[in-house]
């Protein structure tokens, strides 16, 4: 299920996107200004954002430009009152990838959604194929791992909860995004099962799960892993 996030601060437009997107089967994340919708997109790592441009203090174009600066690839769609050309280039210039001038309908609302989610599916960020954290290796494809050379048992929660880190390496990753990730928020909807997860990942792949090298909690949001990009192998 794909996730959506919409930065809207005019209430009723919010509910409606909200109610629109959830009928359609995406999952909804709502932002209510900039600032918060800027930290609700590092936080959740979001499939696509719906970003309003006219907002106070910080406005569409800021956020989307700050969130390429910060390195995230994910598609925008911005919706904006304005219609003039100017204002079409400098969404664009910005970082956004698609325009959407209001008052739109919702089934082009939809299908603008569709085919950026499918344009991003096509050209999204290559799976790990291969970790090394210091002396443990974690091979994705084969579902191996091993430690000082000998075979170290990782479950599969733990292969797919480290593969998310992976795919986001250096970058904070939400309890509520493993969850719905890597077990389905329905299924476990206590935060509390990632954090125990993370301990047992520590444990075996950790010199000093105390005081981890690797696997590093970021506090209020949830955990990131750190290496060096040399230690990243992908596939293609």
């Amino acid at each position: 299920m794909s996730r959506i996030l919409i930065i809207e601060d005019e209430r009723p437009m919010r509910t409606a996107l909200a109610d629109r997107l959830t009928a359609a089967g995406y999952r909804v994340i709502c932002a209510a200004d900039g600032a918060s919708g800027l930290e609700r997109a590092r936080e959740e790592q979001p499939d696509l954002i719906l970003l309003d441009v006219m907002m106070p203090q910080l406005d569409g174009f800021s956020v989307a430009s700050e969130l390429r600066r910060l390195g995230q690839n994910t598609p925008i769609l911005m919706l904006t009152a304005k219609g003039q050309v100017e204002d079409r280039i400098r969404g664009l210039d910005a970082g956004a990838d698609d325009y959407l001038v209001k008052p739109f309908s919702g089934d082009e609302l939809l299908a603008r959604v569709r085919a950026l989610l499918r344009r991003a599916e096509r050209s999204g960020r290559p799976a790990p194929e291969q970790l090394t954290l210091g002396s443990a290796t974690v091979d994705f494809a084969r579902q191996e791992a091993y430690r000082d050379g000998r075979p170290l048992h990782l479950t599969a929660k733990e292969f797919a909860l480290l593969r998310l880190l992976a795919e986001h390496a250096g970058q904070p990753v939400s309890r509520e995004l493993f969850l719905d990730r890597v077990w389905g928020v329905a299924a476990f909807p206590t935060t509390r099962t990632v954090d125990t997860h993370v301990a047992g990942l520590r444990a075996k792949l950790e010199a000093d799960p105390e005081a981890p090298r690797f696997i590093r909690t970021v506090h209020g949001v949830g955990y990131k892993l750190e290496l060096p990009t040399s230690r990243l192998r992908v596939e293609g």
